[in-house]
């Protein structure tokens, strides 16, 4: 009865992945369709789609081409090597719980430069017109979509021969393999780390690469940058470069140090990222709204706020860690707990948990001001359509999904002191209310 129970369950579970994964494979395509040819109407889409059925779905999604390739090749190998070659300090990540912890190479910072001052370079001296980028896009998206799937497929074999830790491993069904992924830590020899570059230098790198690319095209259609195009750019590019500029910390969070690189994560990066991440820059380029110089400013102003709160949380904490709790939190010293917890190989370690400062409003109220930021940086498209806030409500039930499976894995390997902490700091996101 017990084995039936777990097939079921399985067989839920496998259902449930395959459902999303669809729903991950169109979203991307539709929300582009929408705003490069249906003018950004959602209901115009449904209608042809509606009335179209199957073949109106085929023929909106376009076919990867030569071309597509050979602009995520070229862009993808430029990424690679910075990643290798360019220098950076040596950071070790996290103790994982087969007690490995990963050494990275910190260059994000000098990789992210590179590449904006590349891309910029290149259009200014006419080697290369970033048009062509934006022209090309939904080809782009097509051949994200079937050859990041094929990356994921790489993953999960390497995984079952290669793995690169002990951090791996199946558990027992194909699918569930296939979505979550076979290892934590998967790397192309020693120094070339997979969930760096899928996660950090193609992910989040296509994303200022592709904000300047609607800037470019626009200035191409109109002869300008309409202001609200430019606080969109400016606001994403001051979070993207407060990621970069905190990119070891980022291998400390969930992403990296918890979540196994399949699908779930890895396409995600290589193919959702690219798309709906950038989408309200997207839907601008064909939508230019002139704020004014007074909206503009006041927009610009309370997203620089909220991505600044952003990173000082994440500051905060990893200053805290850093110190073993021997610092200054808003000028006193912090209030904390300690908490023991056993690693899969039965050894007793202990972590500090941070109780005062942000951490003491909500065990994970930096996500207040991502969300906030991420409605700063579509508000200049104003409401003339929902889609630009596609991404802030897809952020949203984001972040607190990866709350609730923080909190729950935080549970389990706390227990009491868990619970001790949940008792001194009791909102998980929003302070007085949830």
């Amino acid at each position: 009865m017990g084995r039936v129970n777990l097939s079921m369950l399985e067989v839920t579970v496998s259902l449930e992945l395959g459902i999303k994964s669809g729903l991950f494979f169109c979203t991307a395509h539709y929300r582009w369709y929408t705003m490069v040819h249906a003018d950004g109407s959602v209901s115009q889409t449904w209608d042809y789609l509606n009335g179209n059925g199957l073949r109106g779905l085929i023929e909106i999604w376009p076919k990867p081409t030569a071309t597509a390739w050979k602009l995520i090749g070229c862009y993808a190998a430029f990424e690679a090597a910075l990643q290798l070659l360019l220098p950076g300090k040596t950071v070790q990540g996290p103790i994982s719980p087969k007690g490995n912890r990963p050494v990275y190479k910190a260059n994000g910072v000098l990789a992210y430069a590179v590449t904006i001052a590349t891309y910029i370079g290149i259009w200014w001296f006419g080697i290369f017109n970033p048009s062509m980028v934006y022209d090309h896009l939904g080809e782009i998206f097509s051949a994200l979509i079937f050859g990041s799937f094929l990356f994921c497929v790489f993953l999960y074999i390497k995984g079952h021969v290669a793995p690169s830790s002990t951090d791996s491993g199946s558990l027992g069904n194909i699918i569930i393999d296939f979505y979550w992924g076979m290892e934590l830590y998967p790397r192309i020899g020693k120094s070339f780390d997979i969930k760096v570059f899928t996660n950090c230098r193609f992910g989040m790198m296509s994303w200022a690469v592709l904000a300047l690319t609607y800037c470019f095209k626009q200035y191409e259609l109109y002869g300008k940058v309409a202001d609200s195009l430019l606080v969109n750019t400016i606001l994403m590019l001051v979070y993207i470069t407060k990621f970069f500029w905190w990119e070891a910390g980022y291998w400390n969070t969930m992403d990296i140090a918890h979540d196994r690189a399949g699908f779930y994560i890895c396409w995600g990066c290589l193919v959702w990222v690219p798309s709906i991440y950038t989408s309200p820059g997207m839907y601008l380029v064909n939508h230019p709204v002139e704020l004014g110089s007074q909206l503009a400013l006041l927009i610009l102003a309370a997203g620089v706020l909220c991505v600044y709160v952003n990173y000082d949380c994440d500051r905060q904490r990893q200053e805290f860690r850093r110190t073993n709790g021997k610092c200054l939190v808003w000028g006193k010293p912090p209030s904390k707990i300690t908490a023991s917890y056993t690693t899969t190989t039965g050894e007793t370690k202990s972590s500090i948990l941070l109780t005062s400062g942000w951490w003491g409003l909500a065990r994970h109220f930096h996500y207040v001001p991502e969300i906030l930021a991420s409605f700063f940086w579509s508000l200049p498209a104003l409401f003339n359509h929902f889609i630009p806030y596609f991404y802030v409500i897809y952020l949203t039930i984001l972040l607190v999904d990866r709350a609730t499976r923080d909190d729950d894995r935080c549970r389990s390997k706390y227990g009491k002191y868990w619970k001790t902490y949940c008792d001194k700091v009791p909102y998980r996101i929003i302070p007085g209310i949830y």
